[in-house]
């Protein structure tokens, strides 16, 4: 393919006065010059911390074979200005790779909470429908029944558009993809056509990223309302969420079909009645307009039937009968680190959750809760977990409070401190868990700065019949630090090896 004809598929103008150069082979795509091979169009793009226009020169001399660039740049390959090389690179990529999303039905995930037990289990339920799905998440992607690593929710355009190309290649016919509102805000998303879209919830998180939460929402309405059109078919939404309720209003005020609703309290096109749950998972009756099938999920908590409604939404948008989706969800598999049991033969219970924001804290506090008194009550929930540094600190204080508030002996610990001293992060929590009630009452808080440790000793402290929820990483394998360092951590080995060490009556060894 021609830059002239990749530009003209991607409805990028040409550059002017090419005479003729426009003509030239492109032969891949590239935004970082180490990736650049004889025949590339790369794309100048600007970060955070350095600008892709730097390293234009250094592309050329590894042979790219024009550039995508926001200023003229005065090489002697072509240049194609764009007022935003973000904006640009997704159509781009989905041209050179022949818009393999086309090909596949697709549906995308945002929301605060939920985006990746939703996606897995919507791609659970694809599959027993006879769809081939590949899935694009947090935890891992898929892709034609492999499992491969990730390094982002959300990668890049040009990364995204290669992989939606191997799926097709692979034999999938559909993808579950889990979008960011970063993803959304930097245009990554973009050249993706999205059969169907949906909205978990949104609840405050990444405020060190877009602001104040009506810029946070502004980013996921993006995927719903985008500014050049190509809206989804179907648009499945969270009526019971203020802010999905305000969604709906603006997708229905734009005249824009296809708007699917659920909900719990409310009435919605699909909604979840009789809910109940304990430790071994969710039963209700998942009320449409089309019918009613009873639906049992082996997810335990409130916010798994929430997840399990959306999924169920989501495959009916994308041609999974209501009867083939309730009998696929009696067989999912839980997702890797979300409210994820950790057993070892001890008497009390042990979950891992990725939950870090206030109010997925608070839901996984309040499922925990209701599996303690399910129980008969007696025992305590004890929960440790951090922040992360280098990202929203108005969310540290409002997580103390939650834990001060619902759980029965607090250890606050290090998350993942990237560039922030873990001490300082520590301190915001506390002082949340503190002003969330008088001295004296609320849960005890104790302060153990050592993830490792922190876990160690809400193990010991442990009695049969209590609760260890360990909150804030889970599916996550490494642990953060200053200057890049990433130490390997995974809360579920280190669950394991305490409560082994338990069983053998000795301590377990800290390295450091």
């Amino acid at each position: 393919m021609t830059l002239r004809e990749l530009l003209h598929a991607a409805g990028i103008a040409a550059p002017p006065g090419d005479r003729g150069r426009d003509d030239v082979p492109i032969a891949g795509l590239a935004y970082r010059s180490e990736g650049v091979t004889p025949g590339t169009l790369f794309f100048c793009v600007r970060g955070f911390v350095v600008d892709g226009h730097q390293f234009a020169l250094d592309a050329v001399r590894r042979g790219a074979a024009a550039l995508v660039c926001e200023r003229p740049l005065g090489t002697d390959v072509p240049e194609v200005v764009v007022p935003s090389v973000r904006a640009a690179m997704g159509p781009l990529a989905a041209a050179f790779h022949g818009r393999p999303t086309a090909q596949l039905r697709v549906a995308g995930v945002t929301g605060t909470n939920g985006k990746t037990t939703t996606a897995f289990l919507a791609r659970h339920m694809l599959e027993a429908a006879g769809i081939r799905t590949g899935l694009l998440g947090t935890v891992h992607s898929v892709v034609g029944g492999r499992v491969e690593e990730v390094e982002r929710t959300t990668p890049e355009a040009v990364d995204l558009q290669a992989t939606f190309a191997r799926m097709v290649a692979a034999g999938d016919r559909a993808c579950m993809m889990e979008v960011s509102s970063h993803a959304l805000d930097l245009h990554r998303a973009a050249g993706i056509e999205f059969d169907c879209a949906v909205f978990t919830n949104l609840t405050q998180d990444h405020l060190d990223f877009h602001g104040t939460l009506d810029d946070y929402y502004a980013a996921k309405r993006k995927l719903f309302l985008p500014a050049n059109g190509g809206r989804p078919a179907a648009s499945v939404v969270n009526i019971d969420d203020e802010w999905g309720r305000k969604l709906a209003a603006e997708i229905t005020a734009a005249g824009h079909g296809g708007l699917v609703t659920f909900a719990v309290d409310r009435d919605a096109d699909y909604r979840a009645r009789g809910v109940r749950y304990d430790s071994a998972g969710s039963w209700f009756e998942c009320a449409t307009t089309a019918g009613a099938v009873e639906v049992r999920v082996p997810l335990p908590g409130l916010f798994n039937v929430y997840n399990s409604l959306a999924a169920i939404a989501a495959g009916g948008a994308l041609g999974v009968p209501l009867d083939v989706a309730a009998a696929a969800l009696q067989d999912a598999t839980r997702v890797p680190g979300r409210f994820e049991p950790i057993e070892e033969g001890q008497g009390f219970g042990v979950l891992v959750d990725y939950a870090h924001t206030p109010d997925s804290l608070e839901n996984v506090l309040v499922s925990a809760r209701e599996l303690l008194e399910q129980a008969g009550g007696e025992g305590r929930l004890i929960v440790v977990f951090g922040a992360g540094g280098d990202r929203d600190k108005e969310k540290r204080p409002l997580m103390g409070a939650a834990a001060r508030r619902l759980a029965d002996h607090t250890l606050v610990t290090s998350d993942n401190p990237r560039s922030e001293q873990p001490g300082a992060i520590i301190a915001a929590i506390v002082s949340g868990a503190e002003d969330a009630a008088p001295a004296g009452e609320g849960s005890a808080v104790e302060v153990e700065g050592d993830r490792r440790a922190a876990i160690e000793r809400a193990m010991e402290i442990a009695r049969p019949g209590d609760i260890v929820l360990i909150a804030g990483k889970g599916h996550e394998q490494g642990q953060e630090f200053e200057g890049g360092r990433k130490v390997p951590f995974d809360d579920r080995d280190v669950a394991r090896e305490a409560l082994r060490g338990l069983a053998a009556g000795s301590h377990v060894s800290r390295p450091r």
